[in-house]
């Protein structure tokens, strides 16, 4: 029999709904040259790299009568054709039509009966560029078993690593009976399986009656009597971005910032790189909710998770080396000065960073592969336990990659933008991820609760633009580009980061 899907992800899985699918995401931008890379050679990169990530060929099958969790097992059908899509946008392609592509394939839930994850192969951006969308589901990738797909694609050098030829074979499917006696006996030798699964399965039934009902409170509309059976809660929320509900769809934007930017607000006032991510996000909260003329005072905070990496010392090592925890920190949207509120975040981790267990950037950045695809997945998974117990609005998982180039089958990746998922009644979500000199903002966001993503995007290239304003008086500034979005910079590599590594 294959594995047994853990308590922990079948919990994941039950909160997985149409509103809020729970897949990570990553949009990568490349550079053909003269690689030949196109749909065909991903497709055989992917064949070759597939078996570091045997989980991306198994699906989850279902016990008989919910007699226990469901188990891993081989896909028998299963096809990489089906798993690795075209697509395209109208030449010549701006990034503002590839994240709105981007937008409406991530509002998509996979499909439960095949391997949970996909990637695109998007043509037709300007300079002849193309992208590659990746998305895999939160239990997918534990970082102990399973790391993201991504990771294992990306290669230091244009010249492609050579594979050992792959001679995967699908392992027989488990019978229903052969399911049901070893479901038995795990309920036997394990009790808790069974009471884990029953609340889980209790959970799920009670989510499917709340939607059934609202949509026929939509239906009966003022035929439904106040107050009665069919009658729907207002909503309870006075934040934006915490709304009673989400909606099936989502917006897409992204940031290119400069890595040099943020070492230099970091080196005039002290603190890490993070610091800096998490005051620019501050920044951009402030002047996107002024800009909708909301309420804020002196006082005003956003309350955000921000998952942290800690060395890992415990029986439960993962894969990379690291655990990841959970930290709260009030991003203070109601403070004017943008060094105030940079001098309060690196406050509010001060205490982090004296347990001796964080881990610096340079570390993180240093992990085979393209880890922050990783890293980003398990930030998740640490927002998601954390949403039942901590109260909080934002999740914002930021990740340092490497700081030289990678590439795909010759072809040089040129920039990448995390897609993080949506948690329920969160309607905006922010990764970042540092690469190649430059710091990648990604934002996801409902697309009905908010229809100005696109200047919370700006508002957080304003508040950045502060920030260094603050820290150029007496050195030079890097050239920003164009108002669009722009080269985006990473978390420091530097020990004097410090621990300013958030997966």
């Amino acid at each position: 029999m294959g594995e047994r899907l853990r308590s922990r992800d079948m919990a994941i899985l039950a909160t997985d709904s149409t509103t809020s699918p729970l897949h990570n995401a990553t949009l990568e931008i490349f550079d053909p040259g003269e690689s030949g890379f196109d749909h065909e050679r991903l497709v055989a990169l992917i064949g070759d790299r597939i078996t570091f990530v045997p989980r991306y060929r198994q699906r989850l099958l279902t016990v008989p009568g919910h007699l226990s969790t469901p188990v891993w097992s081989d896909d028998l059908r299963f096809d990489l054709a089906y798993h690795v899509r075209r697509s395209a946008i109208p030449r010549p392609g701006t990034l503002e039509q590839l994240l709105e592509l981007v937008a409406r394939i991530v509002s998509r839930p996979l499909d439960r009966t095949r391997p949970l994850w996909e990637v695109y192969f998007i043509e037709g951006l300007e300079d002849g560029r193309v992208a590659v969308l990746s998305k895999s589901h939160q239990i997918l990738v534990d970082g102990r078993e399973t790391v993201d797909l991504g990771q294992v694609l990306l290669d230091v050098s244009a010249t492609p690593k050579v594979m050992e030829p792959d001679e995967w074979e699908p392992a027989p499917r488990p019978t229903n009976p052969g399911l049901v006696a070893d479901a038995v006996r795990d309920t036997l030798t394990e009790p808790s399986t069974l009471l884990v699964n029953s609340r889980v399965l209790g959970q799920s039934v009670a989510r499917r009656t709340l939607g059934v009902r609202r949509r026929l409170t939509a239906l009966a509309g003022p035929l439904a009597p106040l107050g009665g059976p069919l009658a729907v809660q207002p909503p309870v929320s006075e934040s934006p971005i915490t709304p009673a509900a989400l909606s099936q769809q989502r917006r897409v934007t992204g940031v290119r910032t400069s890595l040099a930017d943020h070492r230099r607000v970091r080196e005039v006032h002290g603190g890490t790189v993070n610091d800096v991510v998490l005051a620019t996000v501050a920044g951009g909260l402030r002047n996107w909710l002024m800009a909708r003329d909301q309420r804020i005072g002196p006082q005003s905070k956003v309350r955000a998770l921000v998952p942290m990496s800690v060395i890992d010392d415990e029986l439960e090592a993962t894969s990379l080396g690291t655990q990841i925890q959970g930290h709260l920190v009030d991003l203070p949207v109601g403070e004017a000065s943008p060094v105030v509120r940079l001098h309060q975040v690196s406050y509010s981790f001060k205490a982090h960073g004296e347990t001796g267990r964080a881990v610096a950037a340079n570390r993180l950045a240093g992990i085979a592969g393209f880890a922050p695809t990783t890293f980003h997945a398990l930030g998740t998974r640490v927002a998601l336990d954390e949403l039942g117990t901590r109260r909080f609005q934002l999740t914002v998982t930021n990740v340092p990659g490497p700081q030289f180039p990678l590439y795909a089958a010759g072809a040089r990746m040129v920039a990448t933008y995390p897609v993080p998922p949506l948690l329920p009644r969160h309607a905006l979500g922010i990764g970042v991820t540092s690469y190649d000199g430059n710091v990648y903002y990604g934002v996801t966001g409902d697309r009905d609760a908010i229809d100005d993503l696109d200047i919370f995007a700006q508002c957080l290239r304003d508040a950045l633009d502060e920030l260094v304003d603050t820290a150029s008086d007496t050195r030079p500034r890097a050239p920003r580009g164009r108002s669009g979005p722009r080269p985006a910079n990473g978390p420091a590599t530097g020990p004097a980061d410090g621990p300013g590594a958030t997966p």
